[in-house]
């Protein structure tokens, strides 16, 4: 009997684990091997280079230039995020009347796909016709050109990637919020402290851990901005907008460049996995967990 429970265990694993090696592991391996090689996929020649494609990284002006974007863009996204967040989590963590209806629209945003989102904001930031210019203009500001304009486009792009993810930032923090005790709140009150102070010195420390999970999610997934770029400004204008996961898309499937595109995504990934690191051992300084 337990002999037979212990197969049908195994045999229910089994697809998943297959599943999990032939669609997670294996290609993990093949581009490492790939970052190593000068290889295109259409050719059965792919020489082997050693650090080449690595070497190549250091003076590739493109990938200097993507880093410097990706980097801007990681600085104002994933604070932003969070102050916007915790802005509207605090404001909704009250009794008042249709706040189910007003967390549930923070929240959609969360369930919009990104495609929608990107035709919103091309359609608000359009040059000719757009709503913002329109409002800009009624106070004497003249036409921008937004998306068009080298030095507008990646803003553009952080207040629409800010706008999409402020939702989740609110579902985060409203949890922790509700999960402060009310009892510390009063004895706050009762102490004299205001209600800013109480909120300075008592809320935002019980809040911390959901703000060091926010930070690094949020930098994990800032790091990888991909969609909204390729939907919106496909790295343009002049390469403004292009970031190291669109550089490495085009190396791959524009200039079928497979070895180079690797070399990419295992360098981007080592720097999460550094940047990360250092938020962990960084926040673990300011992260107050109740027991």
């Amino acid at each position: 009997m337990v002999a037979s429970e212990h197969f049908a265990g195994w045999a229910f694993v089994t697809p998943g684990v297959a599943i999990i090696l032939l669609f997670g592991a294996a290609p993990l391996i093949w581009s490492a091997v790939m970052s190593f090689q000068r290889s295109n996929l259409l050719s059965p020649s792919t020489p082997f280079v050693g650090l080449k494609n690595y070497r190549q990284l250091a003076h590739d002006p493109v990938v200097a230039q993507a880093f410097g974007h990706t980097l801007l863009y990681t600085v104002l996204f994933v604070p932003g995020t969070m102050i916007v967040g915790l802005f509207l989590a605090v404001a909704m963590n009250r009794k008042i009347r249709f706040i189910a209806f007003y967390r549930t629209a923070a929240y959609a945003t969360m369930a919009i796909s990104t495609i929608s989102e990107a035709i919103v904001f091309i359609w608000l930031f359009d040059p000719s016709y757009g709503v913002v210019n329109y409002f800009l203009s009624l106070v004497g500001v003249p036409p921008q050109q937004f998306l068009n304009n080298p030095s507008e486009a990646l803003f553009v792009i952080i207040a629409m990637t800010i706008w999409g993810w402020t939702g989740f930032a609110v579902v985060i923090y409203l949890a922790a919020l509700q999960g402060v005790p009310s009892v510390l709140i009063e004895a706050a009150a009762i102490d004299g402290a205001t209600p800013w102070r109480t909120f300075r010195r008592v809320t935002l420390p019980l809040l911390s851990p959901a703000s060091l999970f926010l930070a690094v999610w949020l930098t994990i997934n800032a790091l990888q901005l991909f969609d909204e770029v390729y939907l919106s400004t496909q790295g343009g204008p002049l390469n403004a907008t292009t970031v190291l996961v669109y550089y490495l898309y085009q190396q791959a499937f524009q200039d079928f460049n497979f070895g180079y595109a690797s070399a990419i995504a295992y360098a981007l990934f080592l720097a999460i996995l550094v940047i990360t690191a250092i938020q962990f051992r960084i926040g673990r300084r300011f992260t107050h967990y109740r027991s």
